[in-house]
């Protein structure tokens, strides 16, 4: 009875490890399934899947084995049916495992169509960003070129601006001198034109002068001829 204890120790765990194993493959063969890529993740889960398959493998080995050792034929049988069962539910994560890897792979190949259509669609966008960036460039040369033009305008009034104002500021000195020249010619006449009231003043306080004296004159000798006696 207690080579059977001790005989039951390494069955127990050995089942224990199978059940632990089918676990963790199923749950990488979910993680599989959902893998969104890269190729690179999906070849990491894979070798770790192998891994759990060959320390599952090495197990169910170790039970059948256990099994052949088995006294008693019922225990043997028994052991040898769940070996069995161990076997077609590895065979079946097997096959769980291959069609995760083929839906993944087809996730992937679909995601990297949609990102290369997407590279293309960004692509045409640039093309059409720098065709419009190149279109938008000519528009601001052509306008600058306009700008350049219209103030190239600007000065060329601004300068004929500047030699008109030049021209009637040297028009207006002139006039200024000639003007000048006038006051003194003007000043010059009033002189004159008082020199000669002041003579012809002279002149007529001279003639009633002279006039008086003739009257003066003609009065004694008419007084004389006419009143000697006076």
């Amino acid at each position: 009875m207690a080579a059977a204890a001790a005989a039951a120790v390494p069955l127990r765990v050995c089942h224990q490890e199978i059940v632990k194993f089918d676990l963790e493959i199923k749950a990488a063969v979910q993680d599989i399934r959902d893998c969104p890529g890269p190729l690179s993740a999906l070849t990491e889960l894979n070798a770790a899947v192998k891994e759990k398959f060959r320390h599952l493998r090495g197990r169910i080995q170790e039970l059948e084995q256990m099994a052949k050792e088995q006294d008693k034929e019922s225990e043997k049988q028994a052991l040898l049916r769940e070996v069995e069962n161990h076997k077609k539910q590895m065979l079946s994560n097997q096959a769980a495992w291959r069609k995760a890897n083929l839906a993944c792979k087809i996730a992937i190949d679909n995601s990297e169509k949609d990102q290369l259509l997407q590279g293309r669609d960004i692509l045409r966008q640039r093309k059409t960003t720098k065709e419009s960036l190149a279109e938008s460039a000519s528009n601001i040369t052509e306008s600058l070129m306009g700008i350049s033009r219209m103030m190239s305008q600007q000065v060329q009034q601004s300068e004929e601006t500047v030699q008109t104002l030049a021209n009637s500021s040297r028009t207006i000195l002139e006039a200024n001198e000639e003007f000048k020249s006038m006051s003194g010619t003007i000043q010059l006449g009033r002189k004159l034109i008082t020199k000669y009231n002041r003579r012809e003043l002279t002149d007529k306080l001279l003639i009633f002068l002279a006039l008086a004296l003739f009257l003066a004159t003609v009065l004694y000798i008419l007084k004389k001829r006419l009143f000697p006696f006076l």
